[in-house]
């Protein structure tokens, strides 16, 4: 592992000397916010490549997708970061990302990871949240909540173009299958809004404009540490929770290949992934002690998820059946 690292160094060092542009990187709107974890990542790797990062936001990783296939050729995006598993086929038949050379070895991801394009950053398990001052006798099931409790209302986010609401999507057609759509519209009527992004749904909860926002199951940990809060609680389903895992790749037109790789690589080494658990709010790829505010949290027994070449087959017709449930 020393060998690796040191290498990695070196390497970052003489790189540096001839990185006269900035290494651009193509993110979503909360990791580069202030308390993101893009801020930190900016400064430490900058310090090792005598380079500078920059960021250009957007609002969401399917945002992502759709503008890096929009630029094509013309992006100045040298890595794309802020994508998920369900969108990785698209994006690869796209040709908007390259192969990495990123030794991944100490990877630590449910499932493994084994994949020439793309390198996981963090994980994490969506979950609605809910106020445990507010909401006494939360669901104990997806279905339940959907299904039989129509004095909760909900807010969640667009799954044309959030990854947090895709995800939702995702894991009613887990549990659903062919019963989705009218799972959509028993959700409807307990559905205060769909918003585009994470951010603007959850700061509507916390505004008290719904009983439970989509969100993940590691969201409470950021109001124990943050604001020593803890009332805030995501409710266990017993179907199981969805899990997503966010991804990182270099751009298939970026000029600088070799330092995007070393973008990459520094991203799953111990001081990167220190930083995610206290920023992202999700679960480190890489074995390192995790803050203690995260060992109070219902990690799910239970994960779903779907393969890559699953998601891409289907999504356009997913996407459809929410889109049709909605108007009907």
């Amino acid at each position: 592992m020393t060998s690796v690292l040191t290498v990695l160094s070196l390497s970052l060092l003489s790189l540096g000397a001839r990185a006269a542009d900035p290494l651009t990187v193509y993110t979503y709107d909360s990791f580069i916010a202030d308390w993101g974890a893009g801020p930190k990542i900016k400064t430490a790797f900058e310090k090792r490549c005598n380079c500078e990062v920059e960021f250009v936001s957007l609002e969401d990783g399917a945002a992502l997708l759709n503008r890096m296939r929009i630029e094509g050729s013309t992006t100045s995006a040298d890595i794309v970061l802020g994508m998920d598993t369900n969108l990785m086929k698209e994006a690869e038949r796209s040709g908007i990302v390259a192969e990495h050379a990123v030794n991944t070895e100490r990877l630590q991801v449910p499932g493994g990871w084994d994949n020439p394009y793309f390198i996981p950053y963090d994980y994490g398990y969506f979950a609605f949240v809910y106020d445990t001052t507010r909401l006494l006798d939360p669901p104990k099931s997806l279905k339940a909540l959907i299904e039989d409790r129509d004095d909760i209302s909900v807010i969640y986010q667009d799954p044309r173009v959030s990854t947090v609401g895709q995800g939702l999507m995702l894991w009613i057609q887990k549990v659903y299958g062919d019963q989705s759509q009218q799972a959509w519209r028993d959700l409807a009527e307990n559905t205060i809004t769909v918003t585009k992004g994470w951010t603007e749904a959850y700061n509507m909860f916390l505004n008290k404009e719904a009983d439970m926002v989509l969100s993940y199951t590691t969201s409470p940990a950021y109001h124990l540490v943050a604001d020593d809060d803890d009332r805030f609680a995501a409710a266990t389903f017993e179907e199981g929770h969805y899990m997503q895992i966010e991804v990182a790749a270099k751009s298939a037109y970026t000029d600088q290949p070799e330092l995007a790789d070393a973008f990459l690589q520094f991203m799953i080494s111990d001081e990167a992934q220190s930083i995610i658990p206290l920023t992202q709010w999700m679960y480190p790829v890489t074995d390192i002690t995790l803050p203690d505010a995260f060992y109070t949290l219902n990690k799910p027994e239970k994960s779903l998820i779907y393969q890559p070449d699953e998601v891409m087959g289907n999504r356009q017709q997913w996407v459809r059946d929410w889109q049709t449930a909605l108007v009907e």
